[in-house]
């Protein structure tokens, strides 16, 4: 498997990365700036090793997998908030994000935080706030329906997260005329 490793930009650095692998039980049958062959492929949990252990000595795993993966993580979220009744989910939605993409919710976590620069519950709330502004534009649901359906504990919890998100209550926003939504893709 071929690694691709930030900051590894010297022959020190090759030597040091490739002692590092060694000492992780990998064989490096190529090595060279920024990349590195190794041999047996890691499993995730050994990539995360490498990765901690690599960055201890200031290097870092680019990974595109990553990237993919910070992307349906957005998508999951998405698809809950939006699409879906969240008065009628009994789990959390981080254990329903972390289940769908079988991964563990704390790498989940770190490689989110890493790439977007905020965790996934904010990510979730800020989606959920959208989602709201899109409710209170329709006009068909009052407050404490529209908390209802979010999965809020009550209507002034919302309003409040709603003020602390947005800068206006929401009944500020709906005589605004809901004029500051965003597409769903440029929330953060």
């Amino acid at each position: 498997m071929q690694l691709h490793v930030k900051n590894m930009v010297c022959d020190r650095c090759i030597l040091i990365v490739r002692q590092q692998l060694e000492n992780l039980h990998f064989k490096v049958s190529e090595i060279s700036l920024g990349k590195v062959e190794l041999s047996p492929e890691p499993t995730e949990a050994q990539l995360q090793d490498i990765a901690s252990a690599l960055e201890v000595l200031g290097f870092e795993l680019i990974d595109k997998q990553k990237d993919q993966l910070v992307e349906q993580i957005k998508t999951k979220v998405i698809e809950l908030v939006h699409y879906s009744d969240l008065n009628e989910i009994n789990q959390s939605l981080l254990t329903l994000i972390a289940d769908a993409l079988h991964k563990e919710y704390t790498y989940l976590s770190r490689l989110f935080s890493d790439a977007e620069g905020l965790t996934i519950e904010k990510y979730i709330i800020q989606q959920k706030i959208e989602k709201v502004k899109e409710l209170i534009g329709y006009g068909e649901l009052n407050l404490n329906e529209i908390a209802y359906k979010m999965g809020y504990s009550s209507s002034a919890h919302l309003s409040t997260q709603f003020k602390s998100i947005t800068g206006q209550s929401p009944s500020q926003y709906k005589a605004s005329d809901g004029q500051n939504r965003r597409p769903l893709d440029q929330v953060k």
